[in-house]
């Protein structure tokens, strides 16, 4: 793949095209905004970088859907950022018509490409991505689950005093308050966290990660741009790779888990043709609560979106079947 639109010169979109950049894995990345000249200004600073920090991916801005001809990724990071006293649910209004009218736009000019939806409320924008789009549901992705990880796996490095890069885990339900770490898939360098801290310390830690985006809004006055860029970056990365790697992502769930006709957080493996499996946790009594609880509390803020008619109620076109859901093995 060579090439991937970034929707949204603000500060997350800018950070996704400055970190694809970096990593140098496609010919060209476009960034585009209607505030044009904007979106021209961060893309020459990012290329002006280039020269110092050793990279030779191209990247350009514009306010003109044509430059975006042919992508064969595209990251939806438009709408309004989160102020003070906001939920991400409050932006469903505004940011439904950005992220629709961002999709339909897009599809003139580029057939088939895949969507890594940013925007927020995110469960309920992906959504709205899929029905604009008509593509086939492993074509369209939320960011939200590897971004939230991140956050609970920095809070769990700070406590613990190791290296962020020996945490793994798994989280997963709604891009939200009611999002659902789990502790029991948590390990640090192969060790279950729940042999290294205190079940009280671990609660408080759940707890900050479900609050992380609201706990940045109230120390910037906006939302959070780095993780969220570089979380989406590398969602991008893997795609172009094709390297089989499995992140906690926000996708079109037919089933897995109880759960049907909806987005909701879950680990999937990501390949060139988007999602290539959705990987089937056995959850316990109360995981599956909290999933639930997470299910249901997305399902209202897609039923506040689906009044606002939009979007068609089905796709345009009939989906694909997806592989089957596999079950993660007990070692």
């Amino acid at each position: 793949m060579s090439k991937v639109t970034v929707v949204g010169a603000g500060n997350v979109g800018a950070t996704v095209a400055n970190v694809l950049a970096h990593k140098d894995i496609v010919n060209e990345v476009v960034l585009l905004d209607l505030k044009g000249d904007f979106a021209r200004g961060k893309a020459l600073d990012t290329w002006q970088q280039a020269p110092v920090d050793y990279y030779s991916t191209k990247v350009t801005g514009t306010e003109d859907y044509k430059a975006t001809a042919k992508s064969d990724i595209v990251v939806i990071t438009a709408g309004i950022p989160r102020k003070p006293g906001m939920s991400r649910d409050d932006l469903i209004s505004t940011n439904a018509k950005i992220v629709v009218s961002v999709t339909q736009s897009i599809l003139k000019y580029s057939k088939n490409p895949i969507f890594i939806v940013v925007s927020n409320p995110l469960d309920v924008m992906a959504y709205a991505t899929l029905k604009a789009s008509g593509l086939d549901p492993q074509k369209v992705i939320g960011m939200a689950g590897i971004l939230d990880t991140a956050r609970y796996r920095a809070f769990l490095s700070t406590e613990l005093g190791v290296s962020p890069k020996d945490i793994q885990a798994v989280l997963m339900g709604g891009h939200g308050d009611t999002m659902v770490p789990l502790p029991r898939f948590t390990t640090v360098a192969g060790i279950p966290v729940t042999d290294m801290i205190t079940k009280a310390k671990l609660n408080a830690i759940v707890k900050r990660t479900k609050k992380g985006g609201g706990e940045l809004v109230k120390l910037m006055g906006t939302s959070a741009w780095y993780a969220p860029g570089a979380a989406a970056a590398q969602m991008v990365e893997s795609i172009v790779k094709d390297d089989g790697r499995i992140f906690p992502c926000s996708v079109w769930l037919q089933g897995e888990y109880g759960i049907k006709d909806m987005f909701l957080g879950v680990p999937v493996q990501l390949g060139k043709e988007g999602i290539k499996r959705i990987i089937t946790l056995k959850l316990n009594a109360e995981e599956k609560k909290s999933l639930k609880t997470s299910a249901k509390h997305v399902k209202d803020v897609i039923s506040s979106f689906k009044k606002m008619k939009l979007v068609p109620a089905t796709p345009k076109k009939a989906a694909k079947q997806r592989k089957p859901a596999t079950r993660r093995k007990k070692k």
